[in-house]
């Protein structure tokens, strides 16, 4: 099977290579104009353009709000395959911090985690399967938004998204600042962390800062808590798990008011877990704690835990298959099949727990580039063709036409 895999990738790789500067001037656009979740109107407008101008046979709009899906069939559909290929389309609110001529021409707003890369890797794909049709069945191109925080994923399954595309497996794929380019990861299991938002709200009894004993102060508990909570990870987690409890943000009473001890304070933070086993014993222990530390001090506690995104756990198959087509591009040499998981969080998490599939990480930087979530981050433009090609061949082995199948 590798020789014809090395024949057809390698056939993607330079016909996408052709139209490289096209991409280039795309992603770029999208760069300028970044939206919110649920908020890209521009980006899936230039999405649904471009989609037509590369002939596919289908375009749905609307599902997920603004979401995007295209329908690409191969020359033959007898196998009654269906693959799903996903790209996210939403920006940040983070305030760009770079000067060249592509940088947001919005306020407030930026690309800072590349998602204008990822859509247009996906439309490489989508010019390319339209042209070549060298498969046999369906592509399904999933153009989705909200994925910073909107789980913009779930939204398109509560749009009927597998029902109307009911697709065998899924892939999407994510930049990696930390991996060089032309290397390509993947693990078959955990490839990020649950994403879970915790609000503790302590009640004590206000009063004056003077007269500290007449009063319950919910900043001293509040403090107390910050610091048991840390035990849960080092004393309840077992040592071969991982898990995290942060607590970002805390809010008390009045910057103006020194002297006032108010009468609450509020804690908000986040737990990250791979397993559902942790994640259940984390919040029950969070619940525990913070309601017996406050007791201690005469206060009360309460925890508000909401299980925002799943973790993403590629399933074994796929995520060596993935790998498989990836070392029909790049070589094995530049495959990691066993990458280290990250504790960030990824709303592609639903679909993989609707369909098998992989997530993957192509690497875009290296040492000295900036991370996502930077003000000045730029999606590196250099790995377009590449990300395409492996959208492309995902899709083209998965389906391979009969002549492409080894006897």
């Amino acid at each position: 099977m590798l020789a014809p895999r090395l024949k057809a990738d390698g056939r993607a790789f330079a016909q996408i290579a052709q139209f490289h500067p096209e991409l280039t001037a795309f992603r770029r656009d999208l760069h300028a104009h970044p939206e919110l979740g649920f908020e890209e109107v521009y980006t899936s407008g230039r999405v649904v353009a471009a989609l037509k101008l590369c002939g596919v046979d289908e375009v749905h709009t609307g599902i997920g709000k603004t979401g995007v899906v295209a329908v690409v069939k191969g020359r033959r559909t007898t196998s009654g395959r269906m693959i799903g290929l996903r790209a996210d389309m939403d920006a940040l609110p983070i305030t760009e911090l770079n000067d060249f001529a592509w940088k947001s021409a919005r306020a407030g707003l930026m690309h800072g985690c590349g998602h204008d890369g990822h859509t247009t890797m996906l439309l490489g794909a989508a010019r390319y399967l339209a042209a070549s049709r060298e498969f046999d069945g369906t592509a399904v191109l999933i153009f989705q938004p909200g994925e910073e925080g909107y789980a913009g994923a779930k939204a398109m399954m509560e749009d009927g998204l597998f029902e109307r595309f009911p697709v065998q497996a899924v892939y999407g794929m994510h930049n990696w600042p930390a991996m060089r380019p032309g290397t390509i990861g993947v693990n078959p299991g955990p490839m990020m962390a649950a994403a879970d938002r915790i609000t503790i709200e302590i009640t004590g009894k206000g009063g004056h800062g003077a007269h500290a004993y007449l009063t319950i102060d919910p900043v001293l508990v509040a403090g107390h808590i910050i610091t048991a909570v840390q035990s849960i990870v080092s004393r309840n987690v077992k040592p071969l798990d991982s898990a995290v409890i942060s607590l970002g943000a805390m809010h008390a009473g009045d910057m103006g008011a020194f002297s006032v001890i108010p009468g609450k304070a509020v804690l908000v933070g986040t737990v990250r877990t791979f397993s559902p086993q942790v994640q259940d014993m984390i919040e029950q222990r969070l619940h525990e704690l913070c309601s017996a530390v406050a007791l201690g001090f005469g206060a009360s506690a309460a925890v508000n835990y909401e299980r925002v995104y799943p973790a993403t756990i590629n399933t074994a198959d796929e995520a060596g298959f993935a790998a498989d087509v990836a070392e029909s591009l790049v070589g094995p040499d530049h495959v990691v099949r066993d990458l280290e998981p990250s504790m960030g969080a990824e709303d592609f998490a639903f679909m993989l727990q609707s369909k098998p599939g992989a997530y993957l990480r192509i690497g875009q930087g290296g040492e000295g580039s900036c991370f996502l979530h930077n003000t000045r981050y730029d999606f590196n433009d250099d790995i377009l063709p590449l990300g395409a090609a492996l959208h492309a061949g995902l899709a083209e082995q998965a389906m391979p036409l009969a002549a492409d199948v080894a006897p």
